[in-house]
């Protein structure tokens, strides 16, 4: 009869460090990895003098959980994933429980789901956000899937969640299907506009003002006692007091291309597919493509040497500028990627409570802010909010910000610092707000090239128009879509 209230195969950094949690929380884990001398050194190492219980082969790891068996896949994600489920079905019985912790891809969380319905198996896909600290002392979860299996790992994921401040776990239940990976993925891309915001912010601080890494430090520390106050924002300020060897600032010495691993893209994607307008997240994404460019960006900056005059003016009027710029922009991310949820929502037929996301938010994971509690409020008023952008608290922060954020952006186009992310911010919110947008002139392009017809404003909406616009073209009008 097995002892193990869980069991986790793959003892990567982020596996073993989820194991230890489980442990310190009184979880008793059996654990199985593909490569098994991995099993004897954690056990010999990170795991000694814990009730963790080691297994050399899935039969022996399966023995060891109590029933309903609750298997924890904590692989890379893609193929990896099919394939181990692929390995572990022989051992699994109706009723077991297969929660995959990983990265994966929603679409493919979706299938498992169904696939593993079918054999009686419970299939949850579980984001995870905190990285190998979160994973050791508190993460962020996002389960999604098989709601039947929710009551049976709901003490074990909320025992080892984060917490926030007034003591609720970050972690509920998210939805149907790949509800849960989706929301993870939305919540990285949330991170890929939160990282680039921060960094066009100390471009123009140390491109326009010519700030020190010891001034930013100072700045951002300033910024985290405030309504920026993130963990981003924070480990920003430890980030730029950091010396190399040598005394000065690391940040300096390091190569200017970015890395990324496909979930900002995924996010972008989908909201392609879905005709949402996530340009902030969109752009965020193609900064990270811009810099991988570096050879040509070096040979176009000898193209095109450009040389702004000092700057002279009040500078700690532009860093509270700045400040703005960045709070404004912030909010537009998280008003899109919220509207892409609710979206999503739609279309997969998942139930996503929005409010609870902004809970889950509020510990552990990579985005954890202060004003997740405001978005969170916001939903509690009015859970069929449209968009953050239209909540009281929001209009007004945006109100507020409005001046410092048009200047810092007039700064930065002056000074030929990119903004990409500022600056699709702002003309979001301005084509967001705007009552009549120059569309009907694009609706007349394509009904005049391609027959697309149009609606008129003197027409109910739905009722389809065409032109003869040259006298020539015919009455015959193209069907469409809308996006």
């Amino acid at each position: 009869m097995g002892q193990a209230d869980i069991g986790l195969i793959g003892l990567a950094v982020m596996g073993q460090n989820l194991v230890l949690n489980m442990n310190d929380h009184g979880f008793t884990v059996a654990v199985f990895n593909r490569t098994v001398s991995k099993v004897d050194d954690f056990l010999k190492g990170p795991a000694k003098n814990t009730k963790v219980i080691g297994s050399h082969s899935l039969e022996e790891f399966f023995k060891a959980l109590k029933r309903p068996r609750k298997v924890m896949l904590m692989v890379k994600a893609g193929q990896a994933v099919d394939d181990l489920i692929e390995e572990c079905l022989p051992f699994l019985e109706k009723g077991d429980i297969v929660i995959d912790g990983g990265n994966s891809h929603f679409p493919d969380s979706e299938r498992r789901e169904k696939a593993l319905k079918e054999k009686g198996i419970l299939f949850i896909g579980a984001g995870i956000s905190g990285g190998e600290e979160g994973a050791r002392h508190g993460p962020s979860i996002m389960p999604g899937g098989n709601k039947d299996a929710w009551a049976s790992i709901k003490p074990i994921f909320q025992g080892i969640a984060a917490k926030a401040d007034d003591g609720t776990p970050c972690c509920d239940w998210v939805g149907e299907g790949g509800a849960g990976h989706y929301v993870k993925m939305v919540h990285n891309g949330i991170e890929y506009g939160d990282m680039q915001i921060i960094c066009e912010a100390y471009d123009l601080l140390q491109g326009v003002l010519g700030c020190s890494a010891e001034e930013m430090k100072d700045i951002f520390i300033g910024w985290n006692k405030g309504e920026l106050s993130s963990y981003l924002i924070e480990i920003t300020a430890s980030i730029f007091g950091y010396k190399d060897t040598d005394g000065k600032p690391l940040v300096d010495k390091i190569l200017d291309v970015a890395g990324q691993k496909g979930t900002g893209k995924w996010t972008g994607i989908s909201a392609l597919d879905l005709g949402m307008p996530l340009t902030l997240i969109g752009e965020a994404v193609f900064a990270r493509c811009l810099s991988a460019l570096k050879d040509q960006r070096v040979a176009a900056s000898k193209a095109y040497p450009f040389k702004a005059a000092p700057f002279s003016g009040d500078k700690k009027q532009v860093i509270e500028n700045i400040s703005h710029a960045v709070y404004a922009s912030k909010i537009i991310s998280y008003a899109q990627g919220f509207m892409l949820m609710q979206e999503a929502a739609k279309e997969n037929k998942w139930h996503l409570d929005l409010g609870s996301i902004a809970l889950m938010w509020r510990g552990g994971c990579i985005i954890r802010s202060q004003f997740l509690n405001d978005i969170k409020a916001a939903y509690m008023k009015d859970s069929n909010l449209q968009s953050l952008l239209l909540d009281p608290f929001f209009k007004n922060a945006i109100s507020k910000s409005m001046d410092g954020w048009r200047k810092t952006i007039v700064h930065a186009v002056n000074w030929a610092v990119p903004t990409p992310c500022l600056s699709t911010a702002l003309a979001f919110f301005d084509g967001y707000r705007r009552e009549r947008l120059p569309a009907n002139l694009l609706q007349a392009q394509r009904d005049f090239f391609g027959a697309h017809t149009y609606e008129r404003i003197d027409q109910p909406r739905g009722k389809f128009s065409h032109t003869n616009w040259t006298g020539t073209g015919g009455d015959v009008s193209s069907s469409s879509y809308n996006a």
